[in-house]
Protein backbone atom coordinates (compact mmCIF):
# COMPACT_ATOMS: atom_id res chain seq x y z
CA UNK A 1 0.00 0.00 0.00
CA UNK A 2 0.83 3.41 -1.09
CA UNK A 3 1.40 5.68 1.73
CA UNK A 4 1.31 9.64 2.56
CA UNK A 5 5.37 9.72 2.89
CA UNK A 6 5.96 7.32 -0.57
CA UNK A 7 3.85 10.13 -2.02
CA UNK A 8 6.01 12.76 -1.10
CA UNK A 9 8.92 11.34 -1.82
CA UNK A 10 7.87 10.43 -5.35
CA UNK A 11 6.89 14.73 -5.18
CA UNK A 12 9.86 15.25 -4.14
CA UNK A 13 11.89 13.49 -6.70
CA UNK A 14 9.45 14.38 -9.58
CA UNK A 15 9.73 18.42 -8.48
CA UNK A 16 13.66 18.03 -8.56
CA UNK A 17 13.90 16.60 -12.00
CA UNK A 18 11.03 19.71 -13.10
CA UNK A 19 13.59 22.25 -11.45
CA UNK A 20 15.84 21.61 -13.39
CA UNK A 21 13.36 22.40 -16.19
CA UNK A 22 12.94 26.06 -15.15
CA UNK A 23 16.93 26.86 -14.60
CA UNK A 24 17.49 27.39 -18.07
CA UNK A 25 14.94 29.89 -17.87
CA UNK A 26 15.87 31.80 -15.05
CA UNK A 27 17.89 35.29 -15.01
CA UNK A 28 17.97 35.26 -18.91
CA UNK A 29 15.72 37.00 -21.39
CA UNK A 30 12.61 34.99 -21.79
CA UNK A 31 9.17 35.68 -23.41
CA UNK A 32 6.86 36.24 -20.88
CA UNK A 33 2.71 36.24 -22.08
CA UNK A 34 0.30 37.71 -20.03
CA UNK A 35 -2.49 36.15 -19.00
CA UNK A 36 -4.84 39.10 -18.26
CA UNK A 37 -6.69 37.09 -15.46
CA UNK A 38 -6.79 39.82 -12.30
CA UNK A 39 -4.78 42.03 -13.79
CA UNK A 40 -1.09 41.45 -14.68
CA UNK A 41 -0.70 37.33 -14.99
CA UNK A 42 2.32 36.38 -16.47
CA UNK A 43 3.25 33.20 -17.55
CA UNK A 44 6.40 31.46 -19.30
CA UNK A 45 7.76 28.81 -21.25
CA UNK A 46 9.15 27.64 -17.72
CA UNK A 47 5.91 27.58 -15.99
CA UNK A 48 4.15 25.37 -18.86
CA UNK A 49 7.29 22.54 -19.28
CA UNK A 50 8.05 22.33 -15.70
CA UNK A 51 4.51 21.56 -15.23
CA UNK A 52 4.52 19.18 -17.94
CA UNK A 53 7.34 17.33 -16.79
CA UNK A 54 5.19 16.69 -13.74
CA UNK A 55 2.08 15.57 -15.05
CA UNK A 56 3.86 13.33 -17.52
CA UNK A 57 5.59 11.79 -14.26
CA UNK A 58 2.29 11.55 -12.60
CA UNK A 59 0.46 9.98 -15.41
CA UNK A 60 3.41 7.23 -15.73
CA UNK A 61 3.73 6.30 -11.96
CA UNK A 62 -0.41 6.77 -10.85
CA UNK A 63 -2.39 7.05 -13.92
CA UNK A 64 -5.40 6.94 -12.50
CA UNK A 65 -5.17 10.00 -10.08
CA UNK A 66 -6.35 13.24 -10.99
CA UNK A 67 -4.48 16.34 -11.47
CA UNK A 68 -5.14 19.78 -10.98
CA UNK A 69 -2.64 22.33 -12.53
CA UNK A 70 -2.66 25.88 -13.10
CA UNK A 71 -1.19 25.95 -16.05
CA UNK A 72 -2.84 22.89 -17.85
CA UNK A 73 -5.56 22.35 -16.15
CA UNK A 74 -7.88 19.75 -14.26
CA UNK A 75 -7.71 16.48 -15.56
CA UNK A 76 -9.84 14.07 -13.30
CA UNK A 77 -8.47 10.52 -12.08
CA UNK A 78 -10.19 7.27 -11.76
CA UNK A 79 -9.29 7.42 -8.02
CA UNK A 80 -10.40 10.39 -5.11
CA UNK A 81 -6.49 11.41 -5.17
CA UNK A 82 -6.10 14.72 -7.04
CA UNK A 83 -2.48 16.21 -7.70
CA UNK A 84 -2.46 20.03 -7.12
CA UNK A 85 0.53 21.57 -8.90
CA UNK A 86 1.82 25.28 -9.38
CA UNK A 87 4.71 24.78 -11.39
CA UNK A 88 6.51 28.35 -10.39
CA UNK A 89 4.19 30.24 -7.46
CA UNK A 90 5.84 33.67 -7.66
CA UNK A 91 6.00 33.91 -11.70
CA UNK A 92 6.94 38.08 -11.32
CA UNK A 93 9.98 37.11 -8.81
CA UNK A 94 10.86 34.13 -11.82
CA UNK A 95 10.86 36.96 -14.38
CA UNK A 96 12.29 39.69 -12.14
CA UNK A 97 15.61 37.08 -11.15
CA UNK A 98 14.52 37.55 -7.69
CA UNK A 99 14.45 34.14 -5.22
CA UNK A 100 11.12 34.15 -3.89
CA UNK A 101 9.56 31.74 -6.13
CA UNK A 102 8.88 27.77 -5.74
CA UNK A 103 7.36 24.81 -7.80
CA UNK A 104 4.13 23.64 -5.50
CA UNK A 105 3.01 19.87 -5.37
CA UNK A 106 0.46 18.61 -3.14
CA UNK A 107 -1.90 15.44 -2.93
CA UNK A 108 -5.53 15.34 -2.18
CA UNK A 109 -7.60 12.95 -1.46
CA UNK A 110 -10.83 14.85 -1.79
CA UNK A 111 -11.30 15.72 1.71
CA UNK A 112 -8.01 16.92 3.06
CA UNK A 113 -3.82 17.28 1.45
CA UNK A 114 -2.38 14.89 2.02
CA UNK A 115 1.01 15.95 1.35
CA UNK A 116 2.89 19.15 0.24
CA UNK A 117 5.89 20.51 -0.76
CA UNK A 118 7.36 23.95 -1.93
CA UNK A 119 10.87 23.45 -4.33
CA UNK A 120 13.18 26.32 -5.14
CA UNK A 121 15.46 24.48 -7.76
CA UNK A 122 17.82 28.08 -7.92
CA UNK A 123 19.28 27.79 -3.92
CA UNK A 124 18.21 23.90 -3.75
CA UNK A 125 15.68 24.22 -1.08
CA UNK A 126 13.05 21.85 -0.60
CA UNK A 127 10.11 22.16 2.16
CA UNK A 128 8.12 19.29 2.97
CA UNK A 129 5.47 17.58 5.02
CA UNK A 130 3.21 14.67 5.67
CA UNK A 131 -0.27 15.67 7.01
CA UNK A 132 -0.08 15.10 10.91
CA UNK A 133 3.67 14.86 10.58
CA UNK A 134 6.90 17.19 11.18
CA UNK A 135 7.48 19.59 8.43
CA UNK A 136 11.10 19.60 6.92
CA UNK A 137 14.02 21.70 4.70
CA UNK A 138 15.78 19.59 2.74
CA UNK A 139 18.70 20.83 0.64
CA UNK A 140 21.12 18.05 -0.67
CA UNK A 141 22.23 15.93 1.68
CA UNK A 142 21.48 17.93 4.31
CA UNK A 143 17.64 18.28 6.31
CA UNK A 144 16.03 19.47 9.66
CA UNK A 145 12.89 19.64 11.40
CA UNK A 146 11.02 22.88 10.87
CA UNK A 147 9.30 24.79 13.87
CA UNK A 148 7.70 28.17 14.01
CA UNK A 149 8.19 30.82 17.04
CA UNK A 150 6.58 32.05 19.58
CA UNK A 151 5.42 35.44 19.10
CA UNK A 152 3.27 37.16 22.13
CA UNK A 153 1.28 39.46 20.06
CA UNK A 154 0.56 41.47 16.74
CA UNK A 155 2.57 44.23 18.19
CA UNK A 156 5.65 42.24 17.89
CA UNK A 157 4.77 40.09 14.98
CA UNK A 158 6.62 40.27 11.21
CA UNK A 159 3.93 40.08 9.25
CA UNK A 160 4.49 39.36 5.11
CA UNK A 161 2.35 39.51 2.21
CA UNK A 162 3.55 39.06 -1.49
CA UNK A 163 1.20 42.62 -2.41
CA UNK A 164 -1.34 44.99 -1.21
CA UNK A 165 -2.79 44.64 -5.10
CA UNK A 166 -3.97 41.38 -3.94
CA UNK A 167 -6.66 42.66 -1.74
CA UNK A 168 -9.25 43.03 -4.76
CA UNK A 169 -12.10 45.03 -2.86
CA UNK A 170 -11.42 47.88 -0.25
CA UNK A 171 -13.25 45.72 2.66
CA UNK A 172 -10.17 43.35 2.02
CA UNK A 173 -7.44 46.11 1.87
CA UNK A 174 -8.48 47.70 5.36
CA UNK A 175 -8.53 44.02 7.13
CA UNK A 176 -5.12 43.77 6.20
CA UNK A 177 -4.39 47.42 6.91
CA UNK A 178 -5.83 46.72 10.33
CA UNK A 179 -3.07 44.05 10.89
CA UNK A 180 -0.13 46.02 9.00
CA UNK A 181 -0.32 48.98 10.93
CA UNK A 182 -0.32 47.60 14.77
CA UNK A 183 2.31 45.36 13.50
CA UNK A 184 6.50 45.44 14.22
CA UNK A 185 7.36 44.99 10.74
CA UNK A 186 5.89 43.96 7.11
CA UNK A 187 7.61 42.64 4.51
CA UNK A 188 6.26 42.47 0.54
CA UNK A 189 7.03 40.38 -2.34
CA UNK A 190 7.28 36.42 -0.41
CA UNK A 191 4.44 34.09 -2.75
CA UNK A 192 5.07 30.75 -1.02
CA UNK A 193 8.64 31.27 0.17
CA UNK A 194 7.05 33.75 3.09
CA UNK A 195 4.86 30.57 4.29
CA UNK A 196 8.56 28.51 4.12
CA UNK A 197 9.79 30.82 6.21
CA UNK A 198 7.10 31.38 8.92
CA UNK A 199 7.50 27.52 9.20
CA UNK A 200 11.36 28.14 9.54
CA UNK A 201 10.53 30.35 12.48
CA UNK A 202 11.99 33.91 10.77
CA UNK A 203 8.02 35.46 9.92
CA UNK A 204 5.15 35.50 12.31
CA UNK A 205 2.33 36.14 10.32
CA UNK A 206 1.45 35.75 6.44
CA UNK A 207 -1.98 37.49 5.27
CA UNK A 208 -3.14 36.90 1.48
CA UNK A 209 -5.95 36.99 -0.63
CA UNK A 210 -7.33 36.13 -4.21
CA UNK A 211 -5.25 32.69 -3.80
CA UNK A 212 -6.33 29.35 -6.00
CA UNK A 213 -6.13 26.05 -4.45
CA UNK A 214 -2.57 25.13 -6.61
CA UNK A 215 -1.31 28.40 -4.08
CA UNK A 216 -2.05 27.43 -0.90
CA UNK A 217 -2.45 23.20 -0.93
CA UNK A 218 1.08 22.52 -1.01
CA UNK A 219 1.93 24.53 2.19
CA UNK A 220 -0.77 23.38 4.87
CA UNK A 221 0.90 20.58 6.00
CA UNK A 222 4.25 22.71 5.93
CA UNK A 223 3.08 25.21 8.28
CA UNK A 224 0.63 22.89 9.82
CA UNK A 225 3.70 20.81 10.42
CA UNK A 226 5.97 23.18 12.05
CA UNK A 227 3.53 24.16 14.53
CA UNK A 228 1.41 27.00 12.75
CA UNK A 229 -1.81 27.73 11.57
CA UNK A 230 -3.01 28.42 7.84
CA UNK A 231 -6.48 28.89 7.07
CA UNK A 232 -9.17 30.93 6.00
CA UNK A 233 -10.14 34.69 7.41
CA UNK A 234 -12.34 33.47 9.56
CA UNK A 235 -10.44 29.94 10.96
CA UNK A 236 -12.14 27.84 8.06
CA UNK A 237 -10.66 25.86 5.64
CA UNK A 238 -8.50 27.64 3.10
CA UNK A 239 -7.82 24.61 0.85
CA UNK A 240 -9.67 26.35 -2.36
CA UNK A 241 -8.01 29.42 -1.99
CA UNK A 242 -9.31 32.94 -1.09
CA UNK A 243 -8.78 34.73 2.01
CA UNK A 244 -6.09 32.96 3.73
CA UNK A 245 -3.77 33.43 6.89
CA UNK A 246 -0.93 31.70 8.30
CA UNK A 247 0.02 31.97 11.65
CA UNK A 248 3.54 30.74 12.86
CA UNK A 249 2.18 30.77 16.23
CA UNK A 250 -1.59 29.04 17.07
CA UNK A 251 -1.93 31.43 20.13
CA UNK A 252 -1.54 34.54 17.43
CA UNK A 253 -4.28 33.57 15.47
CA UNK A 254 -7.32 35.05 17.20
CA UNK A 255 -5.94 38.53 17.54
CA UNK A 256 -5.37 38.21 14.11
CA UNK A 257 -8.59 37.31 12.52
CA UNK A 258 -10.51 39.59 15.37
CA UNK A 259 -8.44 42.54 13.72
CA UNK A 260 -9.04 41.21 10.03
CA UNK A 261 -12.64 41.08 11.32
CA UNK A 262 -13.12 44.63 12.13
CA UNK A 263 -13.45 43.69 15.86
Amino acid sequence: MTTPADYLDFAYRTALAAGEVTLPHFRVPITVVDKGVGGYDPVTAADRDAEAVIRAEIAKAFPEHGIRGEEHGHEPGRSPLTWVIDPIDGTRSFITGQLHWGMLVALNDGDRVLCGLAHQPFVGETFLAVAGGPARWRRGAEERTLATRRCPGVADAIVACTTPDMFATPGSLAAFERVRAKAKLTRYGGDCYAYCLLAMGLIDVVIESSLKAWDVQALIPIVEGAGGTLTSWDGGPCDEGGDVVACGDPALAPEVRALLAGR
